[in-house]
């Protein structure tokens, strides 16, 4: 598997070809933690996370993938790019707190990351035109 890192996302200029960059193939319903998920929750709730939460948004301007444009309206998540394992959080793998594998995300772009659905991207406005309004 190939290992994802910020550095190579910022080579991406635009939100799609971050998408393609970082999207799994997870399927609904999948379990990734199963029984383990209290060691999975013990790692959102430590201080270290939510210091290193804190830093990558503000890296990231506080926008989807970091991408101009895509402004989060809701509560920011932050995805690892590269998925973990139940072993990195017994073991205490110091790659889980590094920003190099971290992105911020809103919560449908991280669903279409796990899921590899681009329908679940978030579409920007449709810029509007003089007269785009007329019925007819």
């Amino acid at each position: 598997m190939m290992i994802k890192t910020f550095s190579a996302l910022n080579r991406f200029n635009n939100f799609e070809a971050r998408f393609k960059y970082l999207k799994l193939t997870g399927r609904v319903g999948e379990s990734t933690f199963g029984y383990d998920r209290p060691i999975n929750q013990l790692l959102y709730k430590s201080d270290a996370w939510l210091r290193i939460r804190e830093f990558v948004i503000v890296r990231d301007n506080g926008l989807d993938l970091g991408c101009d444009g895509y402004e989060i309206l809701d509560k920011a998540i932050i995805h690892h790019m590269n998925p973990l394992s139940i072993e990195d959080l017994k073991d205490f793998n110091p790659d889980v707190l590094d920003p190099e594998f971290l992105i911020t995300t809103s919560a449908g772009t991280h669903r279409a990351i796990h899921y590899g659905d681009k329908n679940l991207l978030p579409r920007l406005p449709t810029k509007r035109r003089p007269g785009d309004t007329r019925l007819w």
